[in-house]
């Protein structure tokens, strides 16, 4: 009778997943393939074009299912850039800063998940904690410019009149980035860090063929005190972006990685619309620097009469 009893027992233990002695059987079961969606305004919506694409591994075997965005996520995006960015740059130098050590923190945390998706996209262990590490460090670098770089560029400039004349600098607004391809991370924060340290709000365009650590990237902002909007994040084709990027006339200005001759003519020739302001950057340029903080700035000067006696004041 045990016998008898003992046979359904193991054939019902079999179809769940599991051998007689309890070991589980994993050769049966597919893995779940992630869909890693788009950021923007703080929420993770898919693109509305409905079309995704496939990365592979170094193995040949697919990651994930990945958004194919769309025109029409450029202008979701730009919109919640531009609904952002009053805020953001309106919040003091200091606060800003605290954000983004906040945000490099919780990078620290994670850091074990970053090496182990760009190992998924063929990079060595050695070099992927190579990436991790030198991403988090310049992460936390920026923040720490935030409060400094006015104090450092900003000047008090000489007149031939009664009067004072001051240059500050002052975020341009919204700021569209296209990422380099071939650095998933470490050139995602090249990009996006010194344009977020001086106040603006940006729409990025992940690396097309290694976008998980981009994406996982977004996921630590919308937990972070990072306002929505501020970072908005697309992954597809930098053929189908990078033209509705430059062409939307509410952006102030675009920041290209590792743009070719034929790109660059495009760029140039689209961003006279609004006149806004080309970056051209080369990957593995920009560490160590704040210098790319002043790329996406305006220059504000101001005029100020001086008193001169107890009755006279200069004139302009």
């Amino acid at each position: 009778m045990s016998k008898t009893l003992s046979k359904p027992a193991n054939a019902k233990a079999e179809l769940n997943g599991h051998s007689a002695n309890g070991s589980t059987k994993h050769a049966q079961r597919l893995p779940v393939m992630k869909t890693y969606k788009i950021f923007i305004g703080g929420k993770f919506p898919r693109t509305e074009s409905g079309r995704y694409y496939q990365v592979h591994g170094a193995d040949g075997k697919p990651l994930a299912n990945i958004c194919r965005s769309s025109r029409k996520d450029v202008r979701d995006a730009v919109g919640a850039a531009r609904g952002s960015v009053g805020g953001w740059a309106g919040r003091s130098a200091f606060n800003r800063g605290q954000i983004l050590y906040r945000i490099g923190e919780m990078l620290e945390g994670r850091s074990a998940q970053f090496v182990h998706e760009l190992k998924l996209h063929g990079v060595s262990q050695a070099k992927a904690e190579a990436e991790v590490a030198a991403a988090i460090d310049l992460w936390l670098y920026y923040a720490g410019w935030c409060d400094k770089y006015q104090a450092v560029f900003s000047s008090v400039n000489p007149t031939n009149s009664s009067h004072f004349n001051f240059s500050v600098y002052e975020p341009t607004g919204v700021v569209g980035v296209m990422c380099p391809d071939d650095s998933a991370l470490l050139g995602l924060v090249r990009m996006i860090a010194p344009v977020i340290a001086g106040g603006n709000a940006c729409v990025v365009v992940a690396s097309e063929q290694m976008p998980l650590p981009a994406v996982s990237f977004t996921e630590v902002l919308a937990t972070s005190d990072l306002p929505g909007g501020v970072v908005n994040l697309m992954t597809g084709l930098r053929s189908e972006l990078l033209k509705p990027l430059v062409a939307h006339m509410d952006i102030n200005a675009v920041v290209v990685a590792d743009a070719t001759a034929d790109e660059r003519r495009m760029l140039d020739a689209e961003a006279t619309c609004n006149l806004k302001r080309m970056v051209y950057r080369k990957a593995g340029a920009g560490d160590q620097s704040p210098y790319p903080i002043l790329e996406t700035q305006e220059v504000k000067t101001t005029w100020h009469p001086i008193e001169r006696g107890q009755g006279g004041g200069g004139g302009y």
